[in-house]
């Protein structure tokens, strides 16, 4: 990590000390926002974004960052706030931030200074919460964030393996803000300003309050299964599971309660509305450093910055509609956009940082090629109740107009400083092809690929797809020939990297050996395989749990033993000589010993048992030839056909360094 921290001095920061607040002649401040990340200052970390956009308001604001939570010393440090404590656990559920899928500790943190894990408790918003009540009893305090979002209701909680009440029972907090924070927390600020107590903020869409009765309520709330019913009763869950998402919606949802227990009534208010392009330009334009606190300097800063210090966050929400994402119960399905001249300001704005390239690594968000509501009628109507916009297939009604990211791209190239623009965080393809122009398509292809272009079919088995709310595998395949041929038109040497998902919901072992013959069959050998997580509050960990589909209530499979889960996993890559055992395990299992042996259909070879050899058996052993030539080419098949290789060209690894995107 380049060494730039001189540039940044702690009065470029909000207080995160006592001696930073004398400095600057604060005796008082009104909130203290409190995180489970490290302190970086840039728009795409949710704490900061919070900070700064009270400071704009006019409130006095101090940053707590990963304190001790051991003891309530680290809370008081710097005094009590007049009017709040806000608590993240940060931009990842703590839970994820500390296990694998396998439930295994991850050995580093990339939201922590010098990627040092366990710097943050498990469920940091429950624990930050109860320390902060024991150091100022009688303040106010908040939750928020994206772990808070995703466990406001009574939900599973898969480390436990349990149900687990609402976040907001058992942090003790007084309110809770789910989804995109700016909105309901700009109004509950404005609301203790005037003293109103917390107790009587219960109107603000975006949050979630204890009530003892259902009195005042409005008379079109919706009841959902009690805790007591989702926890005994699956199917109560995936019934509960339903309502949650189809009244996710900031147009028509309605309140929804549910009941944990004699005189305590969860009531979440409806969706706050998306913030319009001018309000997202605004909290864009917020004077953050795009920098990590200097503090952090002599223990190798924070890793997490590389991935977004020169990326420029276009977008927030997602109309794609994939169950196991999160996006969905959290930024909502409703697409808002910045406007052009305010990402143009940002990225000039990075030209003049010391350590900027030339590169802009992403101009994007949850999905890259969204910049607008899916339709016309969303505005007044919100989303539909009852059909996605992009599956089982695309709605008649879908806007797929991309000409404002075309503009907008060209509008970055222009700019003095640019070298080169990627666009790295994903592109919807099914919501591509619906563009019949094509400008996005070739834009796209012609300057923006990095080498490799990022993409999520998951799956190849159309049952399986269907669960996770993606379009059929026929439709990437469109893409992926489309693709090549304009590759090849530009004379670029390009790849499509496919983000593959094993053991979702529906997916039974025989579904993964058709997925992983598909694969052979295209000469694929994905290096990325993302196990299916059950995080808290997506569509798909309901179908976890469950078993079932929430939408129907039938009966579906769900891979949930250990072994299960591994051999799945282990046929997606079925070359990696450790997954050899697992793979033939799979075949026998499933009555496919015909994908074992030597054909070109064959995925591993037999299993012989180790026998000592004489000198006399080696011999004819060594001479002896396989069926299959060694120098043969793999023929390249529609759909995934390789662009042919530029002469003196650098050759270029057909799969792509890092993680998914969270």
């Amino acid at each position: 990590m380049p060494d730039i921290s001189p540039v940044y001095s702690r009065e470029m920061f909000l207080p995160v000390s006592k001696d930073d607040m004398t400095s600057r002649g604060m005796w008082w401040y009104d909130f203290l926002v409190v995180s489970g990340d490290a302190y970086v200052d840039h728009p795409t970390f949710g704490p900061a974004v919070i900070a700064r956009y009270l400071e704009h308001l006019g409130y006095r604001v101090a940053f707590l960052a990963q304190p001790d939570w051991k003891t309530c010393d680290d809370f008081l440090a710097m005094g009590k706030p007049k009017l709040g404590v806000l608590i993240g656990a940060g931009n990842l559920d703590s839970m994820v931030a500390h296990y694998t899928a396998a439930k295994k500790p991850r050995s580093e943190d990339y939201y922590s200074p010098g990627k040092k894990a366990g710097l943050r408790p498990d469920r940091a918003s429950i624990v930050y919460a109860n320390r902060a009540r024991e150091a100022f009893p009688d303040t106010p305090i908040i939750i928020g964030g994206l772990e808070a979002s995703l466990r406001r209701f009574a939900h599973y909680d898969y480390w436990d393996d349990k149900v687990r009440h609402s976040v907001l029972l058992d942090s003790g907090a007084d309110l809770l803000v789910y989804g995109m924070g700016e909105r309901p927390i700009a109004e509950i600020a404005a609301l203790l300003k005037k003293k109103t107590p917390i107790s009587e903020i219960t109107k603000v869409n975006g949050t979630a309050y204890i009530a003892k009765t259902s009195e005042g309520l409005p008379e079109n709330t919706v009841t959902l299964p009690s805790f007591d019913d989702v926890k005994n009763d699956k199917k109560q869950y995936a019934i509960a599971a339903r309502l949650e998402f189809e009244e996710h919606d900031a147009i028509r949802g309605r309140t929804l309660v549910q009941s944990h227990g004699d005189k305590k009534l969860l009531v979440c208010n409806p969706p706050a509305l998306p913030l319009n392009s001018k309000e997202l330009d605004l909290i864009s334009e917020l004077p953050y450093t795009h920098w990590y606190h200097p503090m952090y300097d002599d223990v190798g800063g924070v890793p997490a910055i590389e991935e977004v210090r020169f990326s420029v966050s276009y977008n927030r929400g997602c109309f794609g509609g994939c169950s196991f994402c999160a996006l969905a119960m959290h930024q909502g399905r409703m697409v808002t956009a910045r406007s052009s001249d305010s990402v143009v300001k940002e990225v000039k704005l990075m030209t003049t940082f010391p350590d900027f390239k030339g590169y802009i690594n992403d101009v994007g968000g949850p999905t890259a090629d969204f910049g607008h509501y899916s339709c016309k009628k969303q505005e007044k109507h919100g989303m539909c109740r009852d059909r996605n916009c992009l599956t089982p297939e695309p709605c008649p009604n879908l806007d797929p107009d991309h000409s404002g990211l075309v503009n907008l791209y060209r509008r970055l190239r222009s700019i003095e400083g640019i070298k080169k623009i990627f666009i790295r965080s994903g592109v919807r393809y099914d919501y591509m092809l619906e563009d019949k122009s094509d400008d996005y398509f070739r834009e796209l292809c012609k300057y923006h690929v990095s080498g490799q272009l990022r993409v999520a079919p998951e799956h190849c088995v159309d049952s399986v797809l269907a669960y996770m709310g993606k379009p059929s595998i026929g439709v990437y395949e469109k893409f992926l020939d489309k693709y090549y041929r304009l590759s090849d038109k530009y004379g670029k040497e390009q790849y499509a990297v496919p983000y593959l998902m094993s053991s979702h919901p529906g997916s039974t072992l025989e579904d993964a050996i058709k997925l992983a013959e598909y694969l052979n069959s295209k000469h694929r050998q994905p290096e990325q395989v993302q196990d299916f997580y059950p995080t808290p509050g997506t569509l798909s960990t309901a179908m976890y749990y469950s078993e079932l589909d929430p939408f129907t209530l039938k009966p579906i499979f769900v891979a949930k033993t250990y072994e299960e889960k591994k051999l799945q996993r282990a046929l997606l890559q079925w070359k990696r000589p450790d997954n050899r055992p697992f793979v033939i395990k799979a075949l026998k299992r499933c009555g496919r010993e015909d994908l074992i042996g030597f054909g070109p259909n064959c995925l591993v070879r037999p299993d012989y048992s180790p026998k000592k050899k004489t000198a006399a058996s080696k011999k004819p052993e060594e001479k002896k030839e396989e069926p299959e030539k060694k120098n043969k080419k793999p023929e390249y098949k529609a759909g995934w056909a390789k662009p042919k290789a530029k002469k003196n060209a650098r050759p270029v690894k057909s799969g792509a360094k890092g993680g998914r995107k969270k």
